[in-house]
C-alpha cells in the first residue's frame, strides 16, 4: 500500500463517529469564521467580475454563490466563495502537526468553500459536512507540515496542499470509494501550482491559488467519479507532490503517523485582516495604544522591530499604495501598524484607497520605520517603540501574536464578535439572520441538509 493508498483508505472508511468533541467544536469555530469572512470579502476588489466572469460561461443551478442570491455550478460556487473569502488576509491560518507545531498555510479559505459547494447539491447532512471538512482539513495540515514549506521559497502552498486535501472533502462528499478518490488526487496533482509573486508584487491575484485550488478539487472528484483514472500514487509517487514541491526539508512521514486517530486544521482564527506576518507588529503598537491611550496626532517616532528576514520579506518593503491598495494594505508592517495606532484595530474597512489617502493616517505612515534588530531564529515576534512629541518612550514586544487556539486563543466572545463586525460591515445579513447562522453552526451535526445553514447565505 503507498501513501496515497493508506490516504485514501482511511478518508473512505472514515464516519463522523471517529470525531472528538474537540475537533468537531474546532471545525465548528472554523465554518462560522470563514461565513463571516466571506461576507467581508464577498464585493472586495475584482470579486463581482469573477462571479460574473464564472455566470457568463453558464454553469448548472447546483450550489449557492454566497449572498448573491443565485446558485451556481458547484466548481463555480467553491472558487467564487473561495476567491471572496481571501480578500482581506482574515481567513483562518497555520497548519497544525503533531507536539502542537504548526507551519505556514492558509487551509480553511479553500476546504471550507468547497465542502459547502459539494454537500449543497448532494443535500449532505451536517454530520456528513463535517467528516468531510476535517478529514480533507486533516490532509491537507498534515500535507503542510511534511512538506517543510518555507513562506519565501517561492511557490504557493494554498494551491497545493490545499488543492488535495479540499480534493479529498470533494471525493468524500462525492462518496467516491478508495479507488476513485486515488484517481482524484491523481487528477488534482495535475492542477497544483501558484506564485509567491502575486504577493511580492502586491497583486489582487494573491488571492486566485486558493479558489482555484477550490474549482479543481470539486472537478477532480466529479472526474474521477466517472472512471478518469490518473497516477496511482499522486502523493509520494515518484513524480508525486513531495518530489514536485518539496524540497531538503519535507518529512513524508508526518503525514500518515496517527491518522485517523489526531485530526489537524487551522489553529489560528486571525484578529486582524492582514497578513499573520504584520500581526506581532500589530500587537506589540496595540499593547502600546492600549495601556497608554496614544493620540496618534502626537506621536513623535515608531520603530517596529522585526527579524531580518520579515524586514526583508514582503510584509517588510516601504509602503506604496500601488494600483491594488487592498494588496498593499494587507501585507505591509508599516501601514497596519499605522492604521493599529490611529484605529485600535485593523480591519477591512482601512483597506481601501480613501483610508490610506486620510491625511493624518499618511503622516502616521511617514513616521514609522522597520529595524531588522530581532534575532534571526525567531519566529512571529516584534518589538515596538512609540516616541512622543513630548520625549515620552513606550516599548512592547509580542512573542506569540494573538489568535492561536493553544498560545493566545481569542474568546469565544472574541470570534462572535469579528463574525457580527464582518456581517455589519458587508451589509449582507439582518442581525436577526446573522444571530440563526450561529446558531446552526452550533448544531451543524444535528442538521439533516446542510441547506438549513445556506439558506442564509444566499
Amino acid at each position: 500500500m503507498n501513501m496515497t493508498d493508506e490516504v485514501c483508505a482511511h478518508v473512505a472508511a472514515a464516519d463522523y463517529a471517529i470525531l472528538d468533541d474537540f475537533t468537531v467544536g474546532r471545525v465548528k469555530t472554523r465554518v462560522l469564521d470563514a461565513v463571516g469572512v466571506i461576507a467581508a470579502g464577498v464585493h472586495a476588489p475584482r470579486c463581482d467580475d469573477l462571479f460574473n466572469l464564472l455566470k457568463s460561461y453558464g454553469t448548472a443551478p447546483q450550489s449557492t454563490a454566497f449572498f448573491r442570491g443565485e446558485l451556481m455550478g458547484a466548481p463555480q460556487a467553491a472558487m467564487v466563495n473561495s476567491f471572496a473569502m481571501r480578500s482581506y488576509d482574515f481567513e483562518a491560518i497555520e497548519a497544525e502537526n503533531e507536539n502542537r507545531k504548526s507551519s505556514a498555510a492558509h487551509i480553511s479559505g479553500t476546504t471550507v468553500p468547497t465542502a459547502f459547494a459539494a454537500a449543497e447539491r448532494v443535500h449532505a447532512s451536517g454530520r456528513e459536512f463535517l467528516t468531510a471538512l476535517v478529514v480533507g482539513d486533516d490532509v491537507a495540515a498534515r500535507l503542510g507540515a511534511a512538506s517543510g514549506f518555507d513562506v519565501y521559497g517561492g511557490w504557493d502552498n494554498t494551491n497545493t496542499i490545499n488543492g488535495l486535501g479540499a480534493t479529498v472533502v470533494a471525493g468524500k462528499l462525492g462518496g467516491l470509494n478508495e479507488q476513485e478518490l486515488n484517481n482524484a488526487l491523481g487528477l488534482s496533482l495535475n492542477m497544483l501550482g501558484g506564485s509567491m509573486d502575486n504577493i511580492n508584487y502586491k497583486t489582487l491575484a494573491f488571492k486566485l491559488p486558493m479558489a482555484l485550488a477550490a474549482r479543481n478539487a470539486i472537478f477532480s472528484a466529479d472526474f474521477a467519479a466517472r472512471g478518469m483514472t490518473a497516477t496511482h500514487d499522486a502523493i509520494g509517487g515518484k513524480k508525486g507532490y513531495f518530489f514536485l514541491f518539496c524540497g531538503e526539508k519535507q518529512q513524508p512521514e508526518l503525514l500518515c503517523k496517527d491518522l485517523g486517530r489526531v485530526f489537524y486544521g487551522d489553529v489560528v482564527i486571525k484578529p486582524w485582516s492582514a497578513c499573520r506576518a504584520t500581526h506581532p507588529s500589530i500587537d506589540a503598537v496595540m499593547q502600546i495604544v492600549g495601556a497608554h491611550d496614544i493620540d496618534p496626532e502626537e506621536v513623535a517616532h515608531v520603530t517596529v522591530h522585526a527579524t531580518p528576514r520579515t524586514a526583508q520579506g514582503f510584509v517588510g518593503q516601504p509602503f506604496e499604495m500601488g494600483e491594488d491598495p487592498q494588496v498593499s494594505g494587507a501585507f505591509s508592517i508599516i501601514y497596519t501598524a499605522a492604521v493599529a495606532i490611529a484605529y485600535r484595530c485593523v480591519r477591512p474597512e482601512y483597506m481601501n484607497r480613501e483610508a490610506m489617502e486620510d491625511p493624518a493616517l499618511q503622516r502616521l505612515i511617514g513616521k514609522i520605520e522597520i529595524a531588522p534588530s530581532l534575532p534571526s531564529d525567531e519566529y512571529q515576534t516584534a518589538e515596538a517603540d512609540i516616541v512622543m512629541a513630548d520625549g515620552t518612550a513606550y516599548h512592547a514586544r509580542c512573542d506569540v501574536p494573538k489568535g492561536d487556539i493553544y498560545q493566545s486563543p481569542m474568546s469565544e466572545e472574541e470570534v462572535l464578535d469579528k463574525f457580527y463586525r464582518n456581517i455589519e460591515f458587508s451589509q449582507t445579513l439582518s442581525r436577526e439572520d446573522a444571530d440563526r447562522v450561529v446558531q446552526a453552526v452550533s448544531r451543524l451535526e444535528e442538521l439533516d441538509d446542510v441547506r438549513e445553514l445556506t439558506q442564509f447565505m444566499k
